[in-house]
């Protein structure tokens, strides 16, 4: 009796022993609960292709977002080569709504296009520089950084905004008509200097490649 229960015991023991070590072979090979061979990932090795997909498909309000990729060929993708692309007019709608929930901020309208904001806000703030800080910061913490952000509390200036809703980058004259309008943004405050290196819209100082470089001075000399 007693060499039976050791063999069975020595048996489960080696059964066990074989299911960890499968476990830590499929684990190594990419092959947890969000793998499959298809697909290998190996957080341990930087450079081992990998594509999650964490993603709760019920679009929570209160769940996280992921994700996770590098510069390398992905089921014959090159990710390098991806161009990265973003919801304008989701990012548009966030900043109005943010922008909004800040103190004496009473309407906000927001333009983003494929490398500036233009944010037009009603207020009765007795700090105009600090407002218009906060509502152009507000913006930049959501859209990619090399945006240029530009601000208004002249509330006249929203319909301009409004004009361009059903425009895009390739529109005939659209660049001219955002300047013009921009120019007239520029009249009112814009908040405190970005950086150092930066002025008050985000723009590099005396970088000339900027095509808004010079607005500000034209304006200071209307």
């Amino acid at each position: 009796m007693k060499k039976t229960i050791i063999a069975v015991g020595l048996s489960s023991i080696i059964a066990l022993t074989g299911c960890a070590t499968n476990k830590n072979k499929d684990q190594d090979q990419g092959m947890g609960p969000n793998n499959n061979a298809d697909n290998p990932t190996n957080v341990n090795n930087p450079t081992q292709y990998y594509d999650e997909d964490y993603r709760n498909h019920d679009n929570k309000s209160d769940d996280f977002g992921f994700t996770r990729t590098n510069k390398t060929t992905i089921k014959g993708r090159n990710i390098s080569n991806k161009t990265a692309t973003v919801d304008r007019e989701q990012l548009a709608d966030i900043i109005s709504t943010l922008s909004v929930q800040l103190p004496n901020v009473n309407d906000a309208a927001t333009l983003v296009t494929d490398e500036e904001v233009l944010v037009v806000y009603d207020t009765n703030t007795k700090n105009r520089t600090d407002t218009a800080d906060q509502v152009k910061r507000t913006a930049m913490s959501i859209v990619p950084r090399y945006y240029h952000v530009y601000v208004s509390d002249d509330p006249t200036l929203a319909q301009n905004v409004e004009n361009f809703a059903t425009l895009q980058s390739d529109s005939k004259g659209v660049d001219y008509t955002i300047e013009e309008t921009i120019k007239r943004m520029l009249k009112s405050p814009q908040g405190h200097k970005m950086s150092d290196v930066e002025n008050e819209n985000g723009e590099m100082v005396n970088d000339k490649r900027d095509h808004h470089d010079n607005i500000q001075q034209k304006t200071d000399n209307f």
